[in-house]
């Protein structure tokens, strides 16, 4: 993707700040985010020259004058984590509702090309059919995971009646740099790399046995320039199509930093799900096939958590 005017919203933030990263260099990037869980620092390093920031949330602005002359939007903001949403749904609602319907019409009421929508595979809730593919009924088991879903809905509707072309992209599990380890609502990978290099056990909710199709944040950029660049709309799964369970994580955190930390195990969250493994065969029709090594990109991620902290063989 070259010379395009692109909206990010929520670029300050995980996935975002990966997506910023990739796309500054050769597009003019404008930014929306409202720092609830995005951070300066994930930018910093960036060439500023095609950087446009607006510090702000995207439920207060005036989203069509912002989005017109901009030739495609990916929506990332939102407000993250099952039990976050469990503890404020109204927020999260807020958030991700709310603030998805006034991107799209804005997207809609201003030209926009595309809208790539981030969407979750927690959408599926805990149906034991595996792989999970895009053609099951959604049954989501969180606030988080109905407004998701909802987006979704929003998306095709948008399409159907407007003619805003969408793409809605089911993340599976996605880890990598950047991922904040600190908040109370962190994903499990940057969690346990936190405790097992500070010599404390992780926790694992439930027997460890539970499984994730886990997806390197690299590849989710792909899968979103792909997307966009496509004429593909719809939902797709964004994954690597295989699964790991939590035990094995912590062996595999624990051999890389030479540690042997215990995990304590507590009772399951709710809205947790047993297992998730991703078809990622309609994304391949967009050009999406991730060339996954996780233990090489666990080792990656490690080193960028570690800040040159800890020697890594």
């Amino acid at each position: 993707m070259k010379n395009k005017k692109l909206i990010i919203t929520g670029g300050l933030g995980f996935i975002g700040s990966n997506l910023v990263e990739r796309l500054i260099v050769e597009n003019e990037v404008t930014v929306i985010d409202n720092l609830s869980t995005g951070k300066l620092d994930n930018i910093k390093h960036l060439n500023q020259q095609n950087l446009t920031l607006i510090k702000n949330d995207i439920n207060d602005l005036d989203l069509v004058t912002i989005f017109k002359e901009h030739n495609y939007v990916f929506h990332q903001a939102a407000l993250p984590s099952v039990p976050r949403s469990i503890e404020d749904p109204v927020a999260s609602n807020k958030a991700n509702i709310d603030g998805t319907l006034k991107v799209l019409t804005a997207a809609k009421d201003s030209g926009i090309k595309k809208v790539i929508f981030a969407s979750s595979s927690s959408v599926y809730g805990d149906t034991p059919t595996l792989p999970k593919a895009e053609n099951m009924p959604v049954n989501p088991l969180s606030p988080y995971a109905v407004t998701k879903a909802t987006g979704e809905f929003y998306c095709k509707v948008f399409q159907d009646i407007y003619g805003l072309k969408t793409a809605s992209l089911r993340y599976f599990n996605v880890f990598g740099p950047r991922q904040d380890p600190n908040s109370q609502y962190a994903a499990v990978i940057p969690k346990f790399i936190n405790a097992i290099k500070n010599n404390e056990p992780p926790v694992v909710f439930g027997d460890g046995e539970q499984s994730r199709d886990f997806s390197y944040v690299k590849h989710v950029v792909d899968a979103n320039i792909l997307a966009c660049e496509s004429d593909k709309t719809g939902i797709f799964n964004i994954a690597c199509g295989r699964r790991i369970t939590i035990n094995k994580l912590v062996d595999m955190i624990n051999e890389i930093l030479g540690k042997n930390i215990k995990p304590v195990y507590q009772e399951t969250r709710p809205g947790d799900i047993k297992h998730s493994l991703a078809d990622i065969s309609r994304a391949r029709t967009f050009g999406f096939e991730p060339q996954s090594d996780f233990k090489e990109e666990l080792r990656e991620t490690i080193k960028w958590f570690s800040n040159g902290s800890i020697i890594i063989e």
